[in-house]
């Protein structure tokens, strides 16, 4: 894939004028491109492969699952508990037997072999325990809920990590494509240099000076190449892929200017998933009081048990054999009374812990409204300034043109023509980070207000 540096077209309410380009800085915007390796990525297949892979993402909805198969009314407790019992004892005596009747002699039994068996059911049912079970049931109902929005945070902050990282491969290719126009530039100027020093009308320093810039400048284009290597190394680890994976990406950066501060407080205050938890912690927390102040009042259960008894006895006195079928009900209420004042205690602890999350709620919600108005006073400044650098950019390829002209005829200086293309590399540089930086603010207003997987682009 070709990429093109025409972002300051797309942006500027002023274009070039078109021309026949004889210059170089014109003829290197124009015709300086770059052949991108690998298939052409878009941010949704990007973001939609993230998201299937994404291992944080895995893990919170794994715990949502685990929230999930724990909201049951058996866990909350209303059902009974039903359990089967089986007890089979042995018991091997020796007996040395004297008795008062001297009609009975002493007996002398050795290895007497007895054994009973215990079998049945049993029930325990509590029908009351001060409403705990509802408080249970409601406490996990929540805990649900705190799982969606701990998974919903993650695909947010997902998202946006992978347009961030997305924008910034663009980024370094449009500065590696910047700087690949400066290397021809200073082509152009060692190509003339060394013309002029062949024929004699310049000096064998304004050759060497040409030929050291244009190095200084293959060394900053190499190692702008390392940027870019290190950018898609970042977005494809994000996808959970090689990371020595080719690809492509479009070569422009498109930042929107619509965003309205008051509708993303008032998204931010309504959507996101950051207070969303807060707030869902902090309704946890006064279940947890509940359940405790639940276990101050009287519990009552219901009881039933059902027994096989089967006895078989060798002694040789008492009973021989027996088969016995027994059922035992009732109710069974328990009212605490004293332990050591530890259940005031738990509750006094319950009572801190909520009131921490209450004021961690409120704590959240003003690092939002701060980070938003940082984040949203950058977005600003950032739009600004792409407009400012357009103009400078604009400004400065020209000069970069009047000054190879001036140079060129001898009316200028090797080192006032560097001077003019520094400043024109460092304006376009300027023009592609600030692009960049309002983008990057762009993507984290929507974030924040929780709106970022339908408007992403």
């Amino acid at each position: 894939m070709r990429f093109s540096l025409i972002l300051f077209l797309l942006v500027s309410p002023y274009a070039l004028v078109a021309q026949q380009l004889r210059n170089p800085a014109q003829r290197a915007v124009k015709q300086t491109t770059l052949v991108q390796q690998g298939e052409q990525l878009t941010l949704p297949e990007a973001i939609s492969s993230a998201l299937e892979k994404n291992y944080s993402i895995r893990i919170s909805r794994a715990q949502e699952r685990i929230a999930n198969n724990n909201n049951t009314y058996g866990n909350a407790g209303f059902f009974p508990l039903v359990t089967a019992n089986l007890q089979r004892n042995y018991v091997n005596q020796n007996l040395r037997q004297e008795f008062f009747n001297a009609l009975q002699p002493p007996q002398r039994i050795y290895g007497v072999n007895n054994n009973n068996l215990t079998v049945g059911p049993s029930v325990q049912w509590t029908i009351f325990n001060g409403l705990g079970m509802f408080i249970a049931y409601d406490r996990l109902n929540e805990l649900v809920r705190l799982g969606e929005a701990n998974t919903r945070a993650n695909v947010e902050a997902t998202v946006a990590d992978i347009t961030t990282a997305y924008y910034d491969v663009i980024r370094q290719l449009q500065r590696l494509l910047a700087f690949r126009q400066a290397l021809d530039i200073s082509g152009d100027r060692l190509e003339l240099a060394k013309a002029n020093y062949e024929v004699g009308t310049r000096s064998r320093v304004d050759f060497l000076s040409a030929q050291v810039d244009y190095n200084a400048d293959s060394a900053a284009y190499i190692a702008q190449e390392q940027a870019v290597r290190n950018s898609k190394i970042l977005l494809n680890t994000l996808l959970v892929r090689d990371p020595n994976t080719e690809f492509a990406v479009r070569d422009t950066i498109l930042v929107r200017t619509d965003l309205a501060l008051e509708n993303l407080r008032q998204s931010v205050l309504a959507n996101n998933p950051q207070l969303v938890v807060a707030a869902l912690n902090r309704r946890v927390a006064y279940h947890d009081i509940r359940l405790l102040q639940a276990q101050q009042l009287p519990q009552v259960d219901l009881l039933a048990t059902y027994n096989f008894i089967a006895q078989n006895n060798e002694a040789g006195f008492g009973i021989r054999q027996a088969r016995n079928d027994v059922l035992t009900y009732g109710i069974r209420i328990s009212v605490p009374i004293f332990n050591g004042l530890n259940q005031r205690r738990l509750i006094q602890n319950a009572k801190i812990n909520s009131m921490v999350t209450e004021y961690q709620e409120a704590d959240q919600r003003l690092q939002l409204q701060s980070q938003l108005d940082q984040t949203f006073n950058q977005y600003q400044n950032s739009l600004k300034l792409v407009n400012l650098e357009v103009q400078n950019y604009q400004i400065a390829i020209q000069n970069v043109d009047i000054a190879y002209e001036r140079y060129r005829v001898g009316n200028s200086t090797a080192v006032e023509f560097r001077d003019v293309q520094r400043n024109a590399v460092a304006a376009q540089t300027r023009l592609i980070d600030a692009l960049f930086n309002a983008k990057a603010a762009e993507i984290e207003l929507l974030r924040l207000s929780s709106t970022i997987v339908q408007n992403v682009r």
